[in-house]
């Protein structure tokens, strides 16, 4: 049985960090993990990232947050999918390879 204790905040201004996450966040409960997902090549912001909380309870109250300003941007606050749960894995994808059996020559 899994609780969702976890929020996705996205539309993140590209210079808000897990400390502006964090203040934002306090007053709903207390904080287990705060991360904004940085691009690996460039090291900036992707613009969103996840707030864990300790309780479900603390997780829906960050909800009220969806739509409000940080940092100048109008953020979207909802709860975190778990991985997968989205009706398909992008990493699962497969080309599919042409065989080219009409150009088969025998002599």
């Amino acid at each position: 049985m899994s609780t969702m204790k976890k929020v996705y905040v996205g539309n993140l201004n590209y210079q808000t960090n897990e400390a502006g996450l964090t203040q934002l966040f306090a007053e709903c409960g207390t904080i287990v993990s705060v991360t904004v997902i940085m691009d690996k090549f460039s090291g900036r912001s992707k613009g969103f990232g996840f707030v864990e909380f300790d309780t479900e309870a603390a997780a829906n109250a960050a909800l009220k947050f969806d739509q409000s300003t940080l940092d100048g941007r109008q953020i979207r606050v909802s709860l975190a999918q778990a991985p997968g749960s989205n009706g398909g894995d992008r990493r699962s994808f497969k080309p599919r390879r042409e065989d080219h059996h009409s150009d088969d020559r025998r002599h």
